[in-house]
């Protein structure tokens, strides 16, 4: 099949705090924090961290359906909160699970939402249900999450008993246990390419004007007023000061919205933050459900970090790191009534110096 070109970046942005008295998210609801909503067909799953054991933080939910396809698709990303485990690849996973239109409704006992003409791959905020929805139900506690379950077991029609069956044979101290979540926030998006406009495409075109005007003449325009001679030499001490090309590149490409915390562009290019290993594309592994490659799918981004509180004021350890790339099965391989969500790859680059692989 022939893959279409990726579309520009959707850039996620925090979009306010979700109000458990107000708001209850669900699956079509991308934020950050929180506990996550599956899909009403998918089984809960707590994953723990392959470093300590310790089940791992909630950190982003992002809701993204494919162009032409029939599923409501998922993307969950963990991570663990430990003192030793932080940026550390191993201590994330990534989950991405989905479900039918069909199986949600029948799962849940109400219509599924309209969905209309099939998105595309990047129109993640586009069909999803960003401001929650209004009620006085508390979103996050298990009260509610009871009432739910106790609603879809009176409500639901034949064919559910497989899933209810799957969702009681999860141990029940792995749903009970008490895991610190993060303060969760909405995340709105907006188009990279609507931040740039005309203004940014003259601005790219004159620089890259002054570049070729560089390269040419061997000297940096603003060394060459009172230079003296010497131009190329101070040319490459300009370039040194800089530091390295790749964060520059990484900083100057942020820098039309630096509280972006997260981008989104399914079959893309990553932005790295440092020097990626020169074999990338091997250690990303096949997709392990299905064997076909994966690709690149979206990334989080520094500004997350400061974001990343803990509910009820507690104190803990923050995570680190500086963007986790994820990738994941270029044909978003999923088995019709399948109730287990299937694990993608992360790639995590901390900071300039240091790279962890998962």
């Amino acid at each position: 099949m022939a893959s279409r070109a990726p579309e520009a970046p959707l850039l996620g942005v925090s979009d306010g705090e979700i109000d458990p008295r107000r708001h209850r998210s669900s699956y079509l609801t991308n934020k950050v924090g929180g506990r996550p909503d599956w899909p009403p067909a998918v089984s809960p799953r707590r994953p723990r961290c392959g470093r300590c054991g310790a089940p791992l933080a909630h950190v982003v939910q992002v809701y993204c359906p494919l162009d032409a396809s029939p599923y409501h698709r998922n993307l969950h990303l963990f991570a663990c909160s430990g003192a030793e485990c932080s940026g550390r690849s191993e201590c994330w996973t990534v989950l991405r699970s989905q479900c039918l239109e069909a199986e949600a409704a029948r799962t849940s006992g109400r219509p599924a939402p309209a969905r209309g003409a099939a998105p595309r791959a990047t129109d993640w905020c586009d069909a999803a249900d960003d401001w929650g929805m209004e009620g006085e139900e508390d979103g996050w506690g298990g009260d509610a999450k009871d009432e739910t379950q106790a609603e879809e077991k009176t409500a639901a029609p034949e064919g559910t008993a497989d899933i209810s069956s799957h969702l009681q044979d999860l141990s029940l101290e792995e749903l009970q246990e008490d895991v610190a979540a993060f303060r969760p926030f909405f995340i709105s998006v907006v188009e990279e390419a609507d931040l740039c406009g005309e203004d940014h495409d003259d601005l790219e075109h004159a620089q890259e004007l002054l570049r070729e005007y560089e390269r040419r003449e061997g000297v940096a325009v603003g060394e060459m007023e009172g230079s003296g001679g010497g131009g190329e030499e101070k040319y490459e001490k300009t370039r040194a000061r800089h530091g390295d090309a790749i964060f520059s590149r990484f900083m100057k490409t942020i820098s039309a919205c630096p509280q972006q915390i997260l981008r989104y562009c399914r079959g893309g290019k990553p932005l790295f933050i440092s020097e990626p290993p020169s074999n990338m594309a091997q250690l990303v592994p096949a997709c392990s459900s299905c064997g076909e490659s994966r690709t690149f799918e979206l990334q989080l981004m520094p500004a997350l970090v400061s974001l990343l509180q803990w509910e009820g004021g507690s104190t803990g350890v923050e995570l680190e790191f500086g963007t986790v790339l994820v990738y994941t099965c270029t044909s978003s391989c999923w088995t019709s009534g399948s109730a287990l969500a299937v694990e993608e790859f992360c790639f995590i680059q901390t900071d300039p110096d240091q790279q962890l692989f998962k």
